[in-house]
């Protein structure tokens, strides 16, 4: 399997692109703010040929590029709908007046991609020859997912090394965050390898071990 990281030069925040392989189909996690030029040189560099975006959440910090992406490749967008609204209205999850200032905007087209699917618990995404798993994991925000993919994991803003992500901002609840984490993180096995949407990779063994948010439960 192809697995190429890298982060948005202005959030840090990681878009991932997978592909069972170079020369094949591939899908785009999370293309945050301005990362055109990189997803760009990875899709060239491995002879890729994207067939589709998935967003672990609606912050805007993670789904920027959503829209550019899917009209310039001609691909739908998965979202899970409790968090579709800030496609258009990334304030709304920000706690910010609508219209103020924020990184980047004044370059970002306010729209949705053509095609939009909305994601649900438990569904299997079957794309690019690969097999994505679906799980709802509200808390950071009422539509957060998680996506396991065989040995991996896309936490999102669910589960970082060392740390979670907030729950203080719209729709954001710790009580929520926690049953996810009880649910959906820590049901899974050790060797699971965590690539969050901030941050270095990690496994669940490890923040099962160390992370207080976790050992807390």
């Amino acid at each position: 399997m192809l697995v190429a990281g890298f982060p948005s030069p202005v959030t840090d925040t990681n878009c991932y692109v997978v592909a069972s392989r170079p020369g094949e189909q591939c899908v785009i996690v999370d293309p945050g703010i301005d990362i055109g030029g990189e997803l760009g040189q990875v899709i060239e560099e491995h002879r890729l040929h994207p067939i589709a975006v998935l967003a672990t959440h609606g912050h805007y910090d993670h789904t920027f590029s959503v829209f550019p992406v899917c009209q310039a490749h001609d691909v739908p967008a998965y979202i899970h709908p409790a968090d579709r609204t800030q496609l258009t209205d990334p304030w709304s999850g920000l706690g910010r007046p609508y219209g103020s200032p924020l990184p980047g905007l004044a370059n970002l087209t306010l729209a949705e991609p053509d095609d939009v699917r909305e994601l649900a618990d438990g569904a299997v995404l079957e794309l690019a020859g690969l097999h994505f798993g679906v799980r709802h994991a509200p808390g950071h925000t009422p539509g957060s997912v998680t996506f396991d993919l065989d040995e991996l994991l896309f936490s999102g803003d669910v589960l970082f090394a060392g740390s979670i992500g907030r729950t203080d901002l719209p729709g954001g609840s710790m009580t929520r965050m926690r049953e996810s984490l009880q649910r959906v993180i820590l049901r899974l096995d050790d060797e699971i390898t965590v690539l969050p949407g901030h941050g270095p990779a990690t496994t669940v063994g490890a923040e099962r071990a160390t992370n207080p948010y976790l050992r807390d439960l």
